[in-house]
């Protein structure tokens, strides 16, 4: 033991490692803060979790549009234990998703971004979006249905940002279309940029924690007042509280355990989450769903109408992350305990149930309107009848793709995409071959690009049969005339 001894002191005087962590560990913190203050540390357990299986995942995980989705099934059927590090790395990101939710309520509801934690605050807020942004990124990295769609609607939001919208695209996917650089993007999102951020700004985080201390539990009637709160608190926590460690920190402990515990059994029980087929945008029958975190959004893009989806997909969430940043500058004084402030109870219940609402709602919506309700809905006959051998190829075409889930023709199929019946007459033959290669996710809209699906026939006998689709004795669209020469 005294050589064991000698030798941890010998490290000690070259590294400092116990001068390092004894301001975290000694910190005085309330005597009363106890069960509903171990959220932030189950968060940071959950991190753990998800860096160490992520490093496992990226010595087998290939980021190639090619061998993405055949590494994950090499993870699932072939490599040794593979699943299992799957299955945990999915359900810690599930439960860093929980625990960080649960957290920012706490503090919400105690009054913990009063004065003088409000930087404290606007930190965790950055890192909520941060981890939603990793949660994102690593849905696309499954590389499956639901990881194109995902990236397609997204972009879709994106698109309508004002003046930058289609640069952002660009930036985005790598070019044009969802394509091989849009997953190598994401993966260089996933494993280098997001967790570089997110490891700043928990430093930071860490840093205002320890700066400003942990708030104590509120009391009726105690209000914030920055006169006299630093003096208050320094002689609460200083004369009566007790140092983070140990009580504070075994109490971190335990639950953090019991929480690592049930991953690692629900991994166990329910295996890795995906892949499910390879990407191909011509399948869209297959109705995917984004993971569980995004399927309110999902919800609301799906059921609103078509006029409302920018603020569906792009000023909802933006307004709500401005909100929560504000929210210690509104409301930086006052009554901290719950039972004192009804508003901030009833916000908490009105966005939980929300939320509940709309994620129940984006397991049963439909992406377009009656998704299946249109597979097998026969082109209208009077249609069928004016087309030349070489539009009705096109009609096969539109049917085998199941481009009717999300265009009608006279009135029947989806409603996500526009009517079909008159594009012939707003759309000339150059503009009809560009949105079928390219799509219209760039300019913001919903259509993904069908120039690796489609073979140059198919294309030319669906732009064929789509110009015919128009009022009879009206001629289709024609380029506009240039302008007369200056002479």
């Amino acid at each position: 033991m005294k050589r064991l001894s000698a030798l941890a002191q010998w490290f000690e005087s070259r590294l400092g490692i116990w001068e390092m962590f004894k301001r975290p560990l000694l910190h005085p913190v309330p005597k009363n803060a106890k069960w509903w203050y171990v959220f932030g540390s189950a968060t940071l357990t959950c991190l753990v979790l998800q860096v160490v299986t992520g490093i496992l995942l990226a010595l087998v995980y290939v980021p190639s549009a090619d061998q993405a989705h055949a590494s994950l099934e090499y993870l699932n059927y072939v490599e040794p234990l593979g699943w299992l590090i799957r299955a945990i790395h999915y359900y810690a990101a599930t439960g860093m998703v929980v625990m960080m939710i649960l957290h920012m309520t706490q503090v919400f509801l105690f009054g913990a971004y009063k004065y003088p934690r409000e930087l404290t605050w606007v930190l965790g807020v950055i890192l909520f979006g941060i981890t939603l942004g990793l949660a994102f990124s690593g849905q696309v990295l499954r590389w499956d249905q639901d990881a194109y769609w995902g990236v397609g609607v997204a972009v879709s939001g994106i698109g309508r940002v004002p003046w930058i919208g289609p640069m952002l695209i660009d930036w985005i996917l790598g070019g044009p279309i969802i394509g091989g650089s849009t997953l190598t993007r994401f993966f260089a999102l996933h494993v280098f940029v997001l967790p570089a951020l997110l490891f700043v700004f928990l430093f930071l985080h860490l840093q205002a924690v320890l700066k400003r201390g942990i708030s104590e539990p509120p009391t009726p009637g105690k209000e914030v007042d920055p006169a006299t709160y630093d003096e208050a608190y320094h002689e609460e926590v200083h004369k009566h509280g007790v140092p983070f460690f140990p009580l504070p920190v075994y109490r971190d402990l335990i639950f953090s355990g019991a929480l690592v515990v049930i991953i690692v059994v629900v991994a166990l029980i329910m295996g890795p989450f995906g892949p499910n087929d390879p990407p191909d945008p011509t399948l869209i029958p297959t109705n995917p769903r984004p993971d569980w975190y995004f399927l309110s959004a999902f919800a609301l893009a799906s059921l609103c109408p078509p006029e409302l989806e920018a603020v569906a997909l792009l000023g909802l969430p933006l307004m709500l992350f401005l909100v929560l940043l504000a929210v210690p500058f509104v409301a930086g004084r006052g009554e901290r305990a719950p039972s004192r402030r009804p508003i901030a109870v009833m916000t908490v219940i009105v966005l939980f149930v929300s939320y509940g609402v709309l994620t129940w709602l984006g397991h049963r919506a439909d992406w377009s309107p009656h998704m299946f309700a249109w597979s097998g809905t026969p082109v209208p006959e009077h249609i069928v009848k004016r087309s030349s051998p070489r539009q009705l190829q096109g009609v096969l075409v539109l049917q085998n793709k199941d481009c009717r889930n999300c265009h009608a023709l006279d009135g029947q199929g989806g409603r996500r995409g526009p009517d079909l019946s008159d594009v012939g007459v707003r759309l000339t033959r150059d503009q009809l071959i560009r949105q079928v290669l390219q799509g219209t996710e760039k300019e913001g809209g919903n259509m993904p690009a069908y120039g690796k699906q489609l073979s140059p026939a198919e294309v030319q006998a669906l732009v064929s049969f789509l110009q015919s689709c128009r009022p009879a004795n009206q001629p289709p669209a024609e380029p506009a005339a240039p302008p007369p020469a200056i002479e």
